[in-house]
């Protein structure tokens, strides 16, 4: 088991798998019937005493109740991590109106994150499978999540296996862009670390103000950054208005680092 199998095997599994299209009784109208939900994958790798890691447990970083990666497996040698870019037409279809998501994003939102767990299950099967005990944190009894934080972070495990680096609302930019979603895979087969193609935590941003002004809410702002408690109050009401969806989405579109990383000023 390497690198590459585990790659090939990610980017089968979204091309083919019925989880990442829309059926057309599950959608909401026949223009998302049959869409994709996602483009493929890309992943990072990072040792499970990675010193970033380490460094997450600190207070201005994300506090002692982060979990590191041998709290969840004591055998953890490997941390995987892997981006999921949301299709043209999720991305598209969620740029056409600015105050609410669109269809295809509240299926992105919802069937995308199940498709996102689908995906990390088939992978720590194939590990199994190849002998290596493997932990899904997303996914595990022990994982948990209270105002706004939580023991287990893809956002900041994306940023220590070389995936891309923090953005102004918050968002993690890679070279597939912001739009998106996280997954990620504690293993004890060792895999060579990715080489963290950066050093400050805001580097790929632009710090454009785009995703500022494109926030209904007023959730995001030059000086302070992205307030999660505005941004929830926002989502409890698309929760109420879209049930059983939600979401919103509007800095990750219409944006320039939507599908790549921006241009610095």
């Amino acid at each position: 088991m390497d690198k590459e199998k585990l790659k090939r095997s990610a980017e089968s599994f979204v091309k083919n798998s019925e989880h990442n299209y829309i059926a057309s009784e599950t959608a909401i109208s026949g223009t998302v019937a049959g869409m994709r939900i996602y483009d493929e994958p890309i992943f990072g790798f990072c040792s499970a005493d990675d010193e970033f890691l380490v460094r997450l447990r600190e207070p201005a970083a994300i506090g002692e109740h982060f979990q590191p990666p041998g709290g969840w497996l004591p055998e953890a040698k490997t941390v995987i991590s892997f981006f999921l870019p949301f299709s043209e037409k999720v991305r598209k279809g969620n740029g056409s109106d600015m105050t609410w998501p669109s269809e295809e994003w509240l299926h992105g939102r919802i069937e995308g994150q199940a498709m996102l767990l689908k995906l990390c299950e088939q992978l720590k099967t194939e590990l199994a499978d190849a002998g290596y005990k493997s932990v899904v944190p997303a996914a595990d009894a022990r994982f948990w999540t209270k105002n706004f934080t939580s023991n287990w972070s893809e956002r900041h495990i994306a940023f220590a296996c070389g995936l891309g680096t923090f953005g102004l609302s918050k968002g993690l930019i890679t070279r597939k862009g912001i739009a998106g979603r996280f997954g990620s895979i504690i293993t004890e087969l060792h895999l060579e670390p990715s080489r963290r193609e950066y050093e400050d935590i805001y580097e790929y941003c632009s710090m454009c103000g785009k995703c500022a002004k494109n926030c209904p809410a007023g959730a995001i702002t030059m000086e302070s950054g992205k307030n999660h408690r505005i941004c929830s109050d926002f989502l409890d009401i698309t929760a109420e208005k879209f049930k059983p969806r939600y979401g919103c989405g509007k800095c990750q579109v219409r944006v320039p680092c939507e599908s790549g990383i921006p241009k610095r000023k």
